[in-house]
């Protein structure tokens, strides 16, 4: 049998690696490191199918460094330390160190991460993480201090059609096939930016069909879906489909579907952490400044899964989901931090207006600071208009309250405030 073709056509060079131009395109940060011979740690950040393995690997053969892979899912404390060993005692003087590929490195338990320290720290292996999670949740902090962080976006339309225009020419058995792409759309929607979901359902496509000259088209690919939908899924990234459909179903009020995800999730031995954290995100990004308590009760069935562990946890962790679902819905909150983030990569660092300055010092109050400023609490009301945002941005509006009945009474006492400015 066959390698599948997402094997075949891994990239064994840095030419031939697709995407992520950020960090291994030339003068990029990853590229110089590995050019010049010599990496540090790092933990590299991304989607599934981004090329977070196959960076690991070709870096390694660039090197000509020996080359552990451990998975943090199979792999125990006893299994690091082996590995450990082994790269210690293969090493000779001056040589570089051997390279340990933690893949989903998130799933590491606490003792796990803990044992890989010293030999960081130390230089006996350098550690490349994958992860799908963000490591600030998900590595302990001294590890991660460790590391430098490098994060693998989803590739770009024009990457993914590079890739099957490489996989119907390049390939060994594909390139014998009269294979002609007359249209993408289905291909590249479905795959979702994940280069091995994208070879997986071309593959799949190709399989299905024993026609001397293959015209795929975006029917072609939907119907192929419909009646294998599980195939094109190898390597299990139904996972995040899955969550996807769950977060999408409480966004979209229907606590029937988001009980049924959830369910889909427990019976398929997901992490009931990695439900939790996903609750807590919606509670404040989907529901928010509508419903201030749907984050406190996701805190709250955090903390109560946690406590009480498995399989109880599932009962938290459900009422949460109705009550996220059946709650009304803002994300002003979220829009309104992703605007203020967009103006200050804009308009850079603005000076904190004077009189908004602290004046500790005798020098610092002769120069102007906190000047003029207006303790709120000694007015009516607890408020007094005054500039608060830089000079240049004074007029700026970043939050904008949205109809919900709760945000209505946040939105009405800010016009009673600053009249015009928030009637906008």
């Amino acid at each position: 049998m066959s390698e599948p073709l997402a094997e075949r056509l891994r990239p064994r060079t840095l030419d031939d690696y697709i995407g992520q131009r950020h960090l291994v395109g030339e003068g990029a940060v990853l590229r110089k490191m590995i050019d010049a011979g010599r990496i540090s740690s790092f933990i590299l950040w991304g989607p599934p199918g981004v090329g977070k393995t196959t960076l690991a690997q070709i870096i390694a053969h660039r090197l000509e460094t020996p080359f552990y892979t451990l998975s943090a899912v199979s792999s125990g404390v006893k299994d690091v330390r082996d590995v450990i060993e082994r790269a210690q005692k293969g090493r000779f003087f001056n040589e570089a160190s051997p390279i340990l590929f933690i893949d989903e490195i998130h799933r590491f338990s606490k003792s796990q991460q803990d044992s890989l320290l010293g030999a960081v720290e130390k230089g006996i292996v350098t550690l490349i993480g994958a992860t799908t999670e963000n490591p600030s949740f998900e590595v302990i902090r001294p590890l991660l201090s460790r590391c430098q962080l490098y994060v693998l976006k989803s590739l770009e339309r024009e990457d993914l059609e590079e890739l099957l225009h490489r996989a119907i020419t390049k390939d060994v058995i594909l390139k014998e096939r009269n294979i002609r792409l007359e249209e993408t759309s289905a291909l590249l929607r479905f795959s979702g930016g994940d280069a091995r979901k994208l070879l997986n359902i071309l593959e799949l496509v190709v399989e299905s069909s024993s026609a001397e000259e293959l015209i795929i088209t975006d029917e072609m690919v939907v119907n192929c879906l419909q009646q294998n939908p599980l195939a094109y899924d190898k390597d299990g990234e139904m996972h995040y489909d899955i969550i996807s459909a769950f977060i999408k179903s409480i966004r979209g009020s229907d606590p029937d579907a988001a009980l049924y995800w959830m369910a889909r999730m427990i019976e398929g031995g997901e992490d009931p952490q990695f439900i939790a954290r996903r609750l807590v995100i919606s509670a404040a990004e989907d529901i928010g400044l509508a419903n201030p308590n749907a984050l406190l009760l996701a805190n709250a069935a955090f903390d109560a899964v946690m406590k009480i562990g498995w399989p109880e946890g599932r009962i938290p962790l459900a009422e949460c989901a109705v009550y996220l679902a059946t709650s009304p819905k803002s994300n002003s909150a979220y829009l309104g931090i992703n605007h203020a983030l967009e103006l200050v990569r804009q308009t850079g660092n603005q000076p904190v207006p004077l009189h908004l300055r602290n004046a500790p010092t005798e020098l610092m109050k002769n120069l102007g600071y906190s000047d003029g400023y207006q303790y709120p609490h000694d007015f009516a009301g607890h408020f007094t208009p005054q500039q608060y945002m830089p000079d240049m941005l004074k007029d700026e509006r970043i939050w904008h309250g949205q109809h919900s009945p709760a945000e209505e009474k946040l939105y009405e006492r800010m016009v009673n405030y600053w009249g015009k400015r928030f009637e906008k």
